[in-house]
């Protein structure tokens, strides 16, 4: 039996972002590139770690990149109610750890997710108030350039890949705000992302975000 822990409010003002993209657009580059920004400028956000059954990628630390759980162990954080959302993705099952999510929005911390299409609509089903930005590619052939490569996928996968990425990219219409990567732009769409996320915080500076 599935249980769901208190509800719990985010300091005034606190923003809950989620970052969307199809595989490939450069989604952990730009938030590398936000975190680089300086703070005093680019807002204090809180990112969460989202955990995923998947095996890591060579390159990825654990606690850092995902949480990387056995299917058991992730079945158990979903059934109790840990997770604000959870999809499977790829063959893999993908979910935020709603604990972190409450805490840092507490602290008035804005929160970035970095989720797919369909973690990104059950948040917002949950948390009407959640700021959805999606990032799209400057054209598809540039997305399956990136995607080949990086050379992280098998043939199969980078098939699947290619054709979730149109399914994704059909999907950007249910977003607050899209965002083209420029290739070599990473800094430039880490800006955009900054100047959207401190405009809304403008426009809501008094309210206190709800995670049920």
């Amino acid at each position: 039996m599935t249980s769901e822990p208190e509800a719990r409010y985010g300091a005034p003002g606190a923003q809950l972002v989620i970052i969307s993209g199809p595989s490939g657009v450069g989604k952990d580059t730009i938030i590398d590139a936000l975190r680089a920004r300086d703070p005093e400028t680019g807002g204090d956000y809180q990112y969460i770690v989202t955990c995923t059954t998947r095996a890591p990628r060579p390159g990825e630390i654990p606690g850092t990149s995902y949480q990387f759980l056995s299917r058991r162990g992730f079945r158990a954080l979903r059934d109790a109610g840990e997770l604000l959302e959870s999809a499977e993705v790829h063959g893999n099952w993908y979910g935020t750890p709603r604990r972190d999510v409450a805490d840092a929005l507490a602290q008035g911390r804005d929160v970035i997710l970095k989720i797919d299409v369909q973690g990104a609509a059950a948040v917002k089903e949950r948390v009407p108030e959640a700021l959805l930005i999606f990032i799209v590619p400057p054209s598809l052939e540039a997305l399956f350039q990136r995607l080949r490569s990086r050379a992280t996928e098998t043939a199969d996968e980078l098939e699947i890949r290619q054709r979730n990425a149109a399914i994704e990219l059909a999907r950007q219409g249910d977003y607050d705000s899209v965002v083209v990567n420029e290739t070599d732009q990473v800094d430039r769409t880490a800006a955009e992302i900054q100047a959207i996320v401190a405009q809304e915080k403008r426009r809501n500076a008094d309210r206190r975000i709800r995670i049920g």
